[in-house]
């Protein structure tokens, strides 16, 4: 109980991307860069499609909200890393550490449900257009959005409830340059099973549900499609899936590459680089995916350079 109690006084230490001195200033230009393209990129798509009124759809309002919650989860992860890096001081307490777990958990969490609600938002405007506007109501769409923040704040804290029952020992070493929780699971000196076993349960309940929802809809809309005589309609129907399937290749993608990295090799700063490929790369990639493979957001950034120009 008393090593319990001390936790709150500890401190972790990111050792980030590498601890070579002449390479800190490199990592830290091209982090700094990353994020700041990041969130300039994202932002322009959320003011983009507030901005035109032809992009008020369901579609485009996901696409909205997904903006904002990219944005949240890089700042999650990257000012911290270029703090330490710009102080020189590679420390994270106890408390901060926890919360950057609970954060990332959160908005990692939102992302991956947010891919499965734009999936049957899909599936819905191709496979059953004439129920579209019922079924995709303003209000449909809310809820949608508040079930999957509802769910990303569960998971996130049962993990964290259960992180905070772990003790730590001497080994503050941790090889990322954020709060991962499979890495503070390791440097944990009491019993991790539950904690495990809630890892697990999470992924196939969570993940594994959302992930299944995006090849089930998209089996479906691949059958409507099939069944369209028209090759317009094909065309048409592709046009609107192929940024969203583009956007869902990387998040899963690089997701599933950091579990066969962490699961086949120990935790090193390959560890790191591997980590950077969910949290950073969907989130500087989704605004050029979106914007150079759609027409109506291409038209909706002209319009609205036009506008501020």
């Amino acid at each position: 109980m008393e090593l319990r109690n001390q936790t709150a006084f500890l401190e972790f230490h990111l050792l980030g991307m590498t601890n070579d001195p002449k390479l800190q200033p490199l990592i830290y230009g091209i982090f700094l860069c990353i994020y700041l393209v990041t969130i300039l990129g994202n932002i322009v798509i959320f003011l983009a499609i507030c901005s035109d009124s032809h992009l008020h759809t369901p579609m485009y309002f996901f696409l909205s909200i997904l903006s904002i919650n990219d944005m949240c989860l890089s700042t999650s992860t990257i000012p911290k890393m270029l703090v330490n890096i710009q102080a020189q001081n590679n420390k994270i307490s106890y408390i901060q550490c926890i919360s950057q777990l609970s954060f990332v958990s959160i908005f990692s969490g939102m992302e991956n449900f947010l891919l499965a609600v734009m999936a049957y938002d899909r599936y819905v405007a191709i496979c059953k257009p004439l129920m579209y506007t019922i079924t995709m109501s303003p209000c449909c769409c809310a809820f949608f959005v508040l079930l999957c923040l509802l769910f990303s704040i569960l998971d996130a804290v049962l993990h964290t409830v259960m992180v905070l029952q772990l003790s730590f020992c001497t080994n503050m070493e941790i090889h990322n340059f954020f709060c991962e929780l499979a890495q503070i699971l390791k440097l944990a000196c009491s019993d991790t099973f539950l904690n495990n076993l809630l890892i697990f349960v999470a992924v196939f309940i969570f993940a594994g549900g959302a992930f299944s929802g995006v090849i089930l809809s998209y089996i479906y809309i691949l059958l409507s499609v099939f069944r369209m005589t028209s090759q317009t309609g094909k065309k048409k129907a592709f046009s609107t899936c192929t940024s969203h399937m583009s956007v869902v290749f990387l998040f899963y993608g690089t997701g599933l590459g950091v579990y066969f990295s962490s699961s086949e090799t120990e935790f090193t700063r390959h560890s790191a680089l591997a980590s950077v490929m969910y949290t950073v790369v969907p989130q500087i990639l989704n605004p050029f995916i979106y914007s150079l493979r759609n027409r109506d957001m291409k038209k909706a950034f002209q319009k609205f350079i036009g506008w501020i120009s």
